[in-house]
Protein backbone atom coordinates (compact mmCIF):
# COMPACT_ATOMS: atom_id res chain seq x y z
CA UNK A 1 0.00 0.00 0.00
CA UNK A 2 1.48 3.50 -1.06
CA UNK A 3 1.78 5.82 1.63
CA UNK A 4 -1.31 8.22 -0.44
CA UNK A 5 -3.53 5.27 0.35
CA UNK A 6 -3.00 5.26 4.14
CA UNK A 7 -6.28 5.97 6.05
CA UNK A 8 -6.52 9.42 7.37
CA UNK A 9 -7.18 7.41 11.09
CA UNK A 10 -4.29 5.82 10.37
CA UNK A 11 -2.36 9.05 9.65
CA UNK A 12 -3.83 11.20 11.98
CA UNK A 13 -2.70 8.27 15.14
CA UNK A 14 1.07 8.36 13.91
CA UNK A 15 0.79 12.27 13.47
CA UNK A 16 -0.07 12.12 17.26
CA UNK A 17 2.10 9.62 18.23
CA UNK A 18 5.19 11.31 16.55
CA UNK A 19 3.63 14.79 18.23
CA UNK A 20 2.25 13.49 21.74
CA UNK A 21 5.16 11.26 22.64
CA UNK A 22 8.03 13.70 22.44
CA UNK A 23 6.03 15.82 24.60
CA UNK A 24 4.87 13.33 26.99
CA UNK A 25 9.07 11.92 27.05
CA UNK A 26 10.13 16.16 27.92
CA UNK A 27 7.49 16.51 30.55
CA UNK A 28 8.33 13.42 32.14
CA UNK A 29 12.30 13.94 32.20
CA UNK A 30 12.58 17.76 31.70
CA UNK A 31 15.67 19.43 30.90
CA UNK A 32 17.72 20.13 34.61
CA UNK A 33 16.75 24.23 34.65
CA UNK A 34 20.11 24.64 35.79
CA UNK A 35 21.37 22.81 32.50
CA UNK A 36 24.73 24.98 31.40
CA UNK A 37 26.14 24.93 34.97
CA UNK A 38 28.80 22.43 33.79
CA UNK A 39 30.10 24.33 31.50
CA UNK A 40 30.69 27.51 33.78
CA UNK A 41 32.22 25.36 36.20
CA UNK A 42 35.45 24.82 34.83
CA UNK A 43 35.64 28.34 34.61
CA UNK A 44 34.87 29.24 38.60
CA UNK A 45 37.54 29.78 41.04
CA UNK A 46 34.33 29.74 43.47
CA UNK A 47 31.05 29.29 42.63
CA UNK A 48 27.95 29.27 45.01
CA UNK A 49 24.38 28.49 44.87
CA UNK A 50 21.30 30.05 46.85
CA UNK A 51 18.28 29.57 47.01
CA UNK A 52 15.65 31.91 45.34
CA UNK A 53 13.20 33.80 47.81
CA UNK A 54 10.73 35.49 45.17
CA UNK A 55 8.63 37.31 48.48
CA UNK A 56 11.84 38.73 49.51
CA UNK A 57 13.81 42.24 47.93
CA UNK A 58 16.31 40.77 45.09
CA UNK A 59 19.81 40.56 46.47
CA UNK A 60 21.58 43.51 46.35
CA UNK A 61 24.15 41.30 43.36
CA UNK A 62 20.55 41.21 41.09
CA UNK A 63 20.18 44.95 41.49
CA UNK A 64 23.81 46.11 40.45
CA UNK A 65 24.30 43.54 37.14
CA UNK A 66 20.47 44.21 36.16
CA UNK A 67 19.47 47.45 37.64
CA UNK A 68 16.30 47.87 39.79
CA UNK A 69 13.41 47.42 37.67
CA UNK A 70 14.57 44.18 35.73
CA UNK A 71 16.21 42.79 38.96
CA UNK A 72 12.69 42.96 40.46
CA UNK A 73 10.93 41.82 37.36
CA UNK A 74 13.33 38.73 36.80
CA UNK A 75 13.31 37.95 40.36
CA UNK A 76 9.79 37.27 40.67
CA UNK A 77 9.57 34.49 38.41
CA UNK A 78 12.53 32.79 40.35
CA UNK A 79 11.34 29.63 42.04
CA UNK A 80 14.10 27.42 42.56
CA UNK A 81 18.24 28.06 42.63
CA UNK A 82 20.55 31.20 41.56
CA UNK A 83 24.17 31.56 41.78
CA UNK A 84 26.64 33.65 41.85
CA UNK A 85 30.67 32.89 40.64
CA UNK A 86 33.86 34.52 40.19
CA UNK A 87 36.58 33.64 37.65
CA UNK A 88 40.23 33.52 38.35
CA UNK A 89 40.35 36.81 38.85
CA UNK A 90 38.68 37.46 41.71
CA UNK A 91 39.02 41.22 41.69
CA UNK A 92 37.18 41.18 38.31
CA UNK A 93 33.48 40.70 40.85
CA UNK A 94 31.36 37.94 40.87
CA UNK A 95 28.83 36.79 37.97
CA UNK A 96 25.06 36.42 38.52
CA UNK A 97 23.59 33.46 36.82
CA UNK A 98 19.94 32.50 36.81
CA UNK A 99 17.44 30.11 34.88
CA UNK A 100 15.57 32.02 31.87
CA UNK A 101 12.23 32.87 33.10
CA UNK A 102 9.68 31.83 30.23
CA UNK A 103 7.99 34.78 29.09
CA UNK A 104 10.34 37.67 30.15
CA UNK A 105 12.36 39.58 28.00
CA UNK A 106 15.68 37.97 26.22
CA UNK A 107 17.93 39.49 28.72
CA UNK A 108 20.92 39.00 26.84
CA UNK A 109 19.74 41.08 24.18
CA UNK A 110 19.16 43.83 26.38
CA UNK A 111 21.82 44.38 29.02
CA UNK A 112 25.71 44.56 27.49
CA UNK A 113 27.31 42.38 29.57
CA UNK A 114 24.72 39.45 29.50
CA UNK A 115 24.49 36.04 27.68
CA UNK A 116 22.58 32.98 27.55
CA UNK A 117 24.66 29.41 28.19
CA UNK A 118 22.18 26.51 27.81
CA UNK A 119 19.09 27.36 30.37
CA UNK A 120 20.94 30.07 32.13
CA UNK A 121 21.48 33.70 31.92
CA UNK A 122 24.73 34.76 33.01
CA UNK A 123 25.68 38.15 33.58
CA UNK A 124 29.28 39.65 34.08
CA UNK A 125 30.72 42.34 35.95
CA UNK A 126 31.96 44.17 33.12
CA UNK A 127 31.97 43.82 29.39
CA UNK A 128 35.22 42.09 29.05
CA UNK A 129 34.42 40.08 31.61
CA UNK A 130 31.85 38.70 29.57
CA UNK A 131 33.96 38.32 26.63
CA UNK A 132 36.48 36.23 28.15
CA UNK A 133 34.10 33.97 29.22
CA UNK A 134 32.31 33.78 25.89
CA UNK A 135 35.40 32.97 24.76
CA UNK A 136 36.17 30.55 27.26
CA UNK A 137 32.89 28.76 26.53
CA UNK A 138 33.89 28.31 22.90
CA UNK A 139 36.49 25.43 24.00
CA UNK A 140 35.49 22.08 24.21
CA UNK A 141 36.10 20.57 27.84
CA UNK A 142 35.23 17.26 28.78
CA UNK A 143 32.08 16.84 31.21
CA UNK A 144 32.56 17.25 34.55
CA UNK A 145 34.08 13.45 37.03
CA UNK A 146 34.69 12.48 40.10
CA UNK A 147 34.50 15.54 42.44
CA UNK A 148 33.33 18.30 40.01
CA UNK A 149 30.72 15.99 38.79
CA UNK A 150 29.25 15.87 42.19
CA UNK A 151 29.18 18.94 43.49
CA UNK A 152 27.88 19.64 40.12
CA UNK A 153 25.05 18.17 41.07
CA UNK A 154 24.76 19.35 44.27
CA UNK A 155 25.01 22.99 42.74
CA UNK A 156 21.95 22.12 40.80
CA UNK A 157 20.22 20.92 43.76
CA UNK A 158 20.55 22.49 46.52
CA UNK A 159 22.80 25.55 48.35
CA UNK A 160 26.11 24.36 48.09
CA UNK A 161 30.09 25.90 47.25
CA UNK A 162 32.34 24.90 45.21
CA UNK A 163 35.83 26.38 45.24
CA UNK A 164 39.55 25.33 43.05
CA UNK A 165 43.02 26.33 44.49
CA UNK A 166 42.78 29.64 42.83
CA UNK A 167 39.90 31.11 44.81
CA UNK A 168 41.96 29.86 47.92
CA UNK A 169 45.35 31.35 47.64
CA UNK A 170 43.07 34.59 47.26
CA UNK A 171 40.93 33.78 50.82
CA UNK A 172 44.25 32.70 52.64
CA UNK A 173 46.75 34.91 51.23
CA UNK A 174 49.87 34.16 52.96
CA UNK A 175 48.17 31.25 54.59
CA UNK A 176 47.44 29.28 51.77
CA UNK A 177 50.05 26.90 51.73
CA UNK A 178 48.62 25.53 54.94
CA UNK A 179 45.77 24.34 52.94
CA UNK A 180 47.34 22.59 50.43
CA UNK A 181 45.25 19.36 50.91
CA UNK A 182 41.51 21.34 50.27
CA UNK A 183 43.17 23.01 46.78
CA UNK A 184 39.86 21.57 45.06
CA UNK A 185 36.55 21.00 46.96
CA UNK A 186 32.82 21.19 47.46
CA UNK A 187 30.32 21.55 50.52
CA UNK A 188 26.69 21.18 50.91
CA UNK A 189 25.12 24.33 53.07
CA UNK A 190 22.18 24.63 55.59
CA UNK A 191 21.54 26.61 58.49
CA UNK A 192 20.28 25.82 62.55
CA UNK A 193 19.55 28.66 64.50
CA UNK A 194 21.87 30.98 64.68
CA UNK A 195 24.61 28.88 62.92
CA UNK A 196 25.94 27.50 58.82
CA UNK A 197 25.98 23.79 59.10
CA UNK A 198 28.59 21.96 56.35
CA UNK A 199 29.20 18.73 54.69
CA UNK A 200 31.48 18.06 51.73
CA UNK A 201 34.85 16.80 50.54
CA UNK A 202 38.33 18.22 49.70
CA UNK A 203 40.87 17.30 47.43
CA UNK A 204 44.93 17.84 47.29
CA UNK A 205 44.53 17.22 43.10
CA UNK A 206 43.28 19.67 40.96
CA UNK A 207 41.51 17.01 38.88
CA UNK A 208 40.07 14.34 41.88
CA UNK A 209 38.49 11.30 40.30
CA UNK A 210 38.22 9.20 43.20
CA UNK A 211 35.02 7.89 44.15
CA UNK A 212 33.41 10.12 47.09
CA UNK A 213 34.80 9.76 50.82
CA UNK A 214 32.25 8.75 53.71
CA UNK A 215 30.87 11.60 55.03
CA UNK A 216 31.53 12.53 58.99
CA UNK A 217 28.64 13.91 61.35
CA UNK A 218 28.82 18.10 61.65
CA UNK A 219 30.66 19.24 65.10
CA UNK A 220 28.42 20.17 68.13
CA UNK A 221 28.15 23.39 69.08
CA UNK A 222 31.58 24.74 70.29
CA UNK A 223 32.51 25.05 73.92
CA UNK A 224 31.41 29.14 74.92
CA UNK A 225 34.69 28.77 77.45
CA UNK A 226 37.10 31.52 75.93
CA UNK A 227 38.70 29.21 73.18
CA UNK A 228 42.38 29.79 71.89
CA UNK A 229 42.24 32.64 68.91
CA UNK A 230 43.06 29.32 66.63
CA UNK A 231 43.89 25.94 67.24
CA UNK A 232 44.80 23.05 64.70
CA UNK A 233 45.23 19.58 65.69
CA UNK A 234 45.53 16.46 64.05
CA UNK A 235 47.08 12.59 64.03
CA UNK A 236 49.67 13.83 61.21
CA UNK A 237 52.08 16.78 61.34
CA UNK A 238 52.46 16.83 57.51
CA UNK A 239 48.92 18.51 57.30
CA UNK A 240 51.05 21.29 58.33
CA UNK A 241 54.83 20.69 56.46
CA UNK A 242 53.36 19.99 53.22
CA UNK A 243 52.28 23.50 52.72
CA UNK A 244 55.19 25.01 54.93
CA UNK A 245 58.14 23.03 53.24
CA UNK A 246 56.65 23.52 49.77
CA UNK A 247 59.36 26.10 48.75
CA UNK A 248 63.40 25.66 48.90
CA UNK A 249 63.82 29.03 50.80
CA UNK A 250 62.65 27.87 53.99
CA UNK A 251 63.59 24.28 53.82
CA UNK A 252 67.06 25.88 53.15
CA UNK A 253 66.64 28.11 56.38
CA UNK A 254 65.21 25.20 58.48
CA UNK A 255 68.35 22.98 57.68
CA UNK A 256 70.77 25.73 57.96
CA UNK A 257 69.70 28.12 61.16
CA UNK A 258 67.80 25.91 62.85
CA UNK A 259 69.21 22.58 62.10
CA UNK A 260 66.24 20.78 61.62
CA UNK A 261 67.09 18.77 58.25
CA UNK A 262 65.30 15.74 55.99
CA UNK A 263 65.88 13.23 58.45
CA UNK A 264 63.86 14.89 61.42
CA UNK A 265 61.75 16.11 59.15
CA UNK A 266 60.82 12.97 57.98
CA UNK A 267 60.37 11.67 61.14
CA UNK A 268 57.84 14.47 62.40
CA UNK A 269 55.27 13.77 59.26
CA UNK A 270 54.01 11.05 60.73
CA UNK A 271 53.54 12.58 64.33
CA UNK A 272 50.31 14.21 66.18
CA UNK A 273 49.82 17.17 66.89
CA UNK A 274 47.96 20.60 68.37
CA UNK A 275 48.85 24.20 67.06
CA UNK A 276 47.02 27.15 68.77
CA UNK A 277 46.91 30.90 68.33
CA UNK A 278 46.64 32.42 72.00
CA UNK A 279 45.87 36.60 72.35
CA UNK A 280 48.69 38.47 74.65
CA UNK A 281 46.62 41.13 76.54
CA UNK A 282 49.68 42.82 77.04
CA UNK A 283 53.64 43.25 75.86
CA UNK A 284 54.69 43.44 72.02
CA UNK A 285 53.45 40.45 70.82
CA UNK A 286 49.23 40.31 69.62
CA UNK A 287 49.17 36.47 69.74
CA UNK A 288 51.45 33.56 70.81
CA UNK A 289 52.12 30.36 68.78
CA UNK A 290 52.31 27.40 70.48
CA UNK A 291 53.22 23.73 68.86
CA UNK A 292 53.07 19.87 70.69
CA UNK A 293 54.10 17.47 68.81
CA UNK A 294 55.29 13.69 69.55
CA UNK A 295 58.85 13.31 68.93
CA UNK A 296 59.32 9.96 66.66
CA UNK A 297 62.26 7.88 67.38
CA UNK A 298 64.95 7.95 69.80
CA UNK A 299 64.76 10.65 72.13
CA UNK A 300 68.90 11.11 71.64
CA UNK A 301 68.29 12.48 68.11
CA UNK A 302 65.85 15.44 69.27
CA UNK A 303 68.29 16.05 72.20
CA UNK A 304 70.70 16.64 69.57
CA UNK A 305 68.40 18.80 67.65
CA UNK A 306 67.84 20.90 70.87
CA UNK A 307 71.11 21.55 71.09
CA UNK A 308 72.08 22.39 68.07
CA UNK A 309 69.31 24.57 67.87
CA UNK A 310 70.22 26.12 71.29
CA UNK A 311 73.75 26.97 69.26
CA UNK A 312 71.95 28.86 66.63
CA UNK A 313 69.45 31.05 68.78
CA UNK A 314 72.64 32.08 70.91
CA UNK A 315 74.55 33.09 67.78
CA UNK A 316 71.81 35.34 66.47
CA UNK A 317 71.88 36.92 69.97
CA UNK A 318 69.43 35.53 72.62
CA UNK A 319 69.95 33.92 75.77
CA UNK A 320 68.29 31.16 77.61
CA UNK A 321 67.05 30.73 80.84
CA UNK A 322 65.46 27.69 82.85
CA UNK A 323 62.82 28.97 84.72
CA UNK A 324 61.24 25.62 85.44
CA UNK A 325 61.42 22.08 85.40
CA UNK A 326 62.20 21.16 81.75
CA UNK A 327 61.61 24.84 80.62
CA UNK A 328 63.85 26.39 78.12
CA UNK A 329 62.85 30.08 77.41
CA UNK A 330 64.95 32.40 75.36
CA UNK A 331 64.97 36.28 75.90
CA UNK A 332 66.39 39.39 73.76
CA UNK A 333 68.76 42.02 75.15
CA UNK A 334 66.07 43.47 77.13
CA UNK A 335 64.74 40.40 78.65
CA UNK A 336 61.72 40.16 76.36
CA UNK A 337 60.89 36.58 76.19
CA UNK A 338 60.92 35.27 72.36
CA UNK A 339 59.78 31.74 72.89
CA UNK A 340 61.37 28.40 73.79
CA UNK A 341 60.15 24.37 74.64
CA UNK A 342 59.31 22.48 77.43
CA UNK A 343 59.78 18.76 77.62
CA UNK A 344 55.83 17.28 78.37
CA UNK A 345 57.07 13.18 79.57
CA UNK A 346 59.15 11.29 77.52
CA UNK A 347 58.15 12.10 74.22
CA UNK A 348 55.87 14.95 73.72
CA UNK A 349 57.64 18.47 73.40
CA UNK A 350 56.19 21.95 73.21
CA UNK A 351 57.61 24.64 71.31
CA UNK A 352 55.94 28.14 71.50
CA UNK A 353 56.88 31.70 70.08
CA UNK A 354 56.37 34.43 72.28
CA UNK A 355 55.74 34.44 75.73
CA UNK A 356 55.77 30.92 77.89
CA UNK A 357 52.21 29.89 78.01
CA UNK A 358 50.32 29.01 81.18
CA UNK A 359 48.51 26.17 79.40
CA UNK A 360 49.60 23.98 77.06
CA UNK A 361 47.65 22.86 73.76
CA UNK A 362 45.13 19.51 74.26
CA UNK A 363 47.38 17.09 73.30
CA UNK A 364 45.45 14.70 70.33
CA UNK A 365 44.00 11.91 71.23
CA UNK A 366 45.43 8.29 70.34
CA UNK A 367 44.66 6.73 67.16
CA UNK A 368 42.93 9.73 66.29
CA UNK A 369 42.70 10.14 62.20
CA UNK A 370 40.14 13.05 62.21
CA UNK A 371 41.62 16.76 62.35
CA UNK A 372 40.18 19.93 63.31
CA UNK A 373 40.62 23.46 62.98
CA UNK A 374 38.94 25.88 65.48
CA UNK A 375 39.01 29.87 65.45
CA UNK A 376 37.73 32.74 66.41
CA UNK A 377 36.98 35.06 63.33
CA UNK A 378 36.26 38.30 64.85
CA UNK A 379 38.79 38.05 67.19
CA UNK A 380 41.60 37.46 64.91
CA UNK A 381 40.13 40.05 63.24
CA UNK A 382 40.10 42.55 66.18
CA UNK A 383 44.11 41.61 66.49
CA UNK A 384 44.69 41.99 62.38
CA UNK A 385 45.61 38.56 62.30
CA UNK A 386 42.61 37.59 59.85
CA UNK A 387 43.23 37.02 56.05
CA UNK A 388 41.19 39.53 54.46
CA UNK A 389 40.12 37.48 51.49
CA UNK A 390 37.63 35.49 53.70
CA UNK A 391 33.70 35.84 52.58
CA UNK A 392 32.53 38.70 55.26
CA UNK A 393 29.80 35.95 56.68
CA UNK A 394 32.94 34.51 58.15
CA UNK A 395 34.94 37.35 59.11
CA UNK A 396 32.07 38.70 61.25
CA UNK A 397 31.29 34.96 62.80
CA UNK A 398 32.37 34.41 66.52
CA UNK A 399 33.63 30.98 65.88
CA UNK A 400 34.32 28.35 63.01
CA UNK A 401 34.96 24.50 63.28
CA UNK A 402 35.97 22.58 60.50
CA UNK A 403 37.12 19.03 60.87
CA UNK A 404 37.92 16.70 58.21
CA UNK A 405 39.23 13.52 58.04
CA UNK A 406 41.33 11.56 55.16
CA UNK A 407 45.18 13.10 53.45
CA UNK A 408 44.84 13.39 50.24
CA UNK A 409 41.34 13.51 49.40
CA UNK A 410 39.63 14.01 52.99
CA UNK A 411 35.86 14.10 54.02
CA UNK A 412 34.96 17.63 55.83
CA UNK A 413 32.30 18.88 58.10
CA UNK A 414 31.69 21.75 59.86
CA UNK A 415 30.11 24.48 61.71
CA UNK A 416 29.97 28.90 61.75
CA UNK A 417 28.52 30.38 64.73
CA UNK A 418 27.10 33.39 63.91
CA UNK A 419 26.43 36.59 66.57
Amino acid sequence: MRLKELPLRVTALTTAALVVLPAAVLLLLPRRPAQGLDRLLPYAALLQSFTAQPAQPPPALWQQRLGPVAAQRQWRGQRRLWWQFWGPHGDAGAYLVFPAVAGQPPLPDALPDALRVDALVVVAPSPLARQLLQEQLKLRRRAPRGLDQRCSLALQQREAVHWNGVALAQMLGPLSPLALSLQQGCLVLRSEGSALLWQGEADASTDALQAAPTPIAVPPTPDRRAPALLELRGPRLELLLRGLLSTALLRDALAQRYGLGAEQLRRLQGSPFALQLRSQAQGPYRAGLDLVVRLPGERQLWDRWLLDLSRALTDQGLASSQPAPGLTLWSREDGEAVGGWRRLGSDWLLLFLGPSPTQTPGWPEPGLDRWQLSLQPTALEATGLLPSGLPLVVQRAQRLVLQGQGAGQSALAGRLELK
